[in-house]
Order: C-alpha cells, then structure tokens, then sequence
C-alpha cells in the first residue's frame, strides 16, 4: 500500500526567487560540493543503470552532479514549484542531460512510478512542517524498491538544546553569505521556529525509522545542515 502526502512549499519559491537561487547559493557551494561528493560515494555501489528520483529537484543540481558522476544513470525529477522547475529544465537541458530525466510539477505522490533504486532529497524536509513529516519520509520509503537508498539532508537542530544559541550564531555566518541584512538575521530564529519546520536529529531518525528504515546513518554535517542516509528493508 502506498501512502501519500502533499506539502505546501511552493510559495517559498516564487519566479524571482527561483531566477536568483543558484546566484544567492553561490557562497554555499564549498558545502555543496562536499555533500555531493560524499553522495556519489555513498552510491556507487547502486546498478550502472540505476534509477534515482529526486524529490524537491529545484534547479537541479542533484540531477547534474549525479549525471556526471553516473553516466549511466536515469532521473525523475519532482518539484512543487513551476518557477523553480522551468529553471531546472533549462540548466539540464544546457548541460546535455534532459534526455536522461522527466521532470514533474507536485510532490512526491504526483509520481506514480515505484522501484527506484535510490530517492535524493537535499535541503527539502525542513520546509516541510513537522506533522507533515511522517508522511513525508513515508512516501519516499514506499518509491524504493526493497534495498533501495535514500539519501536526504537538512537543516536540523535541538531548537532547545543548550548549544542552540551558539549554533544560530554560527548559522547567522552562513545567511550572511547568502546576502542576509541585519533585519533578516534579527528575524532568524523565528524563522527556524516558526515558519520551518526544523526538528532535532534524534527526531529525524525516529521518524525514519517509523516510515520503514531501520537504520539511519548519519554522514554528513555543516553547522545545521545534517545528512542520513538509509536502505529500505
């Protein structure tokens, strides 16, 4: 039985937003990089012509790092967002790899395809709000074949924890290369608890672990940004 969840995240990703992502990331790509680089690792035991979707596609970097490192490989895309989606297409199609991919407007339940041998969602989840979640990770368990991969990262924290406040000021140096003002860092813990939905690590497992992975493996952290990945039994 598949379960299904939708998640309203497209309004965080509106035309001129989506035309500037790339541009407003550039800062970050260091941490890109590493955590692209470390996924290929984590992957390339999976089939020559494997197939992988990714959920939350954006302007489709994951799609292009994977391409290269896997030749072979084919891509289903997904994205709530039309702007963000059309900017993707375009990189793909620039790069030489849309014959590789089809690229769909939803959310995860607008694929009906099942049997992936891997599902890649980066910097997605936590724009998705916590009671949401459950399903969230539950949709992308059931789009795997049995011994199927997820690999996700996103911003997670103890927004409670003792070292919380250290942690929001060393996140406040990574919004600052992103182009933050002072109004917009002054307005950032509220964002992390208010509008996403940012929960501890210990969470994320759990919830994994109830959506069908027994064992999530952390691999990657960048002050907020935590990495799992995971086999579907």
């Amino acid at each position: 039985m598949t379960r299904h969840a939708s998640f309203s995240t497209s309004h965080f990703f509106n035309q001129d937003m989506a035309e500037a992502y790339d541009q407003r990331n550039s800062g970050l790509k260091p941490i890109s990089d590493s955590l692209h680089f470390l996924m290929a690792l984590l992957l390339k035991d999976l089939p020559r012509d494997a197939r992988a979707l990714c959920v939350g596609v954006g302007t489709g970097a994951e799609i292009l790092s994977l391409a290269k490192a896997f030749p072979d490989w084919t891509f289903v895309g997904v994205d709530p967002s039309a702007e963000m989606l059309s900017v993707g297409r375009h990189r793909l199609e620039q790069a030489r790899v849309l014959d590789r991919c089809e690229l769909i407007h939803g959310y995860a339940d607008a694929v009906t395809e099942t049997g992936f041998d891997v599902v890649v969602t980066l910097l997605v989840a936590h724009f998705i709000k916590r009671d949401d979640r459950p399903a969230f990770y539950a949709a992308l368990h059931d789009r795997l074949k049995s011994g199927g991969r997820l690999v996700s990262a996103e911003i997670s924290c103890d927004l409670e924890g003792a070292e919380f406040p250290a942690m929001l000021e060393d996140w406040k140096s990574i919004q600052t290369l992103m182009g933050a003002t002072p109004e917009s860092l002054g307005k950032l813990e509220d964002m992390l608890r208010s509008v996403l939905g940012v929960v501890p690590p210990s969470e994320t497992e759990a919830m994994w672990q109830a959506a069908g992975f027994p064992l999530p493996v952390p691999f990657f952290q960048a002050f907020m940004i935590r990495g799992w990945h995971a086999a579907r039994r």
